[in-house]
């Protein structure tokens, strides 16, 4: 029998997922995030040593058998990041064909009927990669506000400072997010939440969008305008990479995937008006399976196998390993 294997590092967490040639999921772990930005090279060597060997001891796999094997990397941004990840994978001592691509790339293979698309990911921060047909790849830096690249639960949260302090300074309506910060926080009142986010005493976090997702739930003008602005421009990063890949005339598929897609609707509404005005025949599909699947994918093709006659059984036989 032979196995494949993938690896999906995310900066929040780490997943190594193993499969057989029958396009059954055998084996499975998890991880820190391995972000070499935030962890440093040291860290994502050691998430890919303990997800990886987690995974081969679940399955009762042998490094050996492993035949082909994909890595979907956050902080892998630039070509000139290559070697420097190739080399931390080397040292898992794998004797099989390896390839790495961005995590942007992930949800593409795994989320497109064939691996052509564009795939926008939205959770801590936001990300977006494409390839057309003739394997012409388009992308955005992927690094956030300070490229105007928005919609993840980072740029979420700093939107949500932005209405709290304009409401502190009267330049707006009082609103209900001045409580979720200072909840999230511990600061007594705005004055100590302005000072200690200043002076780094205070920090916000990703995930405190789910509370702002709630607030504009409840009627929170300046939330729910938060929520539209974020579809908007997740939106809108799908239409410039489809331009990219010279697909906005054509019917691309569109993957959404990442956390911040579970608030549905109020986030998907207004991505998707945004994609079809400018891409209208464009197809968005929320990712049905794992991220990890698409490196997964990746490790097949390495190995001369094709895995989308395999997709399906693939991410249903993730879903029941993953829990």
């Amino acid at each position: 029998m032979k196995y494949f294997l993938g690896v999906d590092v995310g900066s929040s967490k780490t997943h190594a997922l193993i499969a057989d040639e029958t396009g059954q999921c055998v084996g499975f772990e998890n991880a820190w995030g391995g972000n070499h930005q935030v962890v440093g090279y040291d860290g994502l060597l050691n998430v890919l040593q303990e997800s990886f060997e987690g995974a081969c001891k679940s399955s009762g796999v042998d490094k050996g058998q492993i035949v082909g094997a994909g890595f979907g990397v956050a902080g892998c941004d630039f070509l000139s990041d290559r070697d420097a990840h190739l080399q931390e994978i080397l040292k898992l001592e794998l004797s099989c064909a390896v390839e790495i691509i961005n995590d942007g790339l992930s949800g593409l293979i795994s989320g497109t009927s064939h691996g052509v698309g564009v795939n926008v990911t939205a959770g801590s921060s936001n990300n977006c990669r494409g390839r057309n047909k003739d394997g012409k790849e388009g992308r955005i830096v992927g690094n956030g506000m300070m490229f105007g690249e928005n919609g993840g639960g980072l740029e979420i949260v700093m939107k949500a400072l932005h209405a709290v302090n304009h409401a502190w300074m009267k330049r707006a309506q009082p609103t209900t997010l001045t409580k979720i910060l200072l909840n999230a926080t511990g600061a007594k009142d705005e004055m100590d939440l302005m000072e200690g986010l200043s002076n780094n005493n205070y920090h916000l976090f990703p995930f405190v969008a789910v509370e702002i997702f709630k607030a504009a739930e409840a009627g929170d003008e300046a939330a729910k305008e938060i929520v539209q602005w974020a579809g908007e421009e997740l939106g809108w990063l799908a239409v410039a990479v489809a331009r990219q890949i010279e697909m906005q005339n054509d019917a691309v598929e569109i993957v959404q995937s990442g956390s911040i897609f579970d608030a549905g609707e109020m986030i998907m509404r207004p991505m998707r008006k945004v994609v079809l005005k400018h891409l209208p025949k464009a197809k968005l599909i929320r990712l049905d399976g794992p991220p990890v699947a698409g490196p997964l994918m990746l490790g097949m093709q390495m190995a001369g196998v094709d895995p989308y006659p395999l997709r399906a059984k693939l991410i249903a036989s993730a879903k029941e390993i993953i829990k």
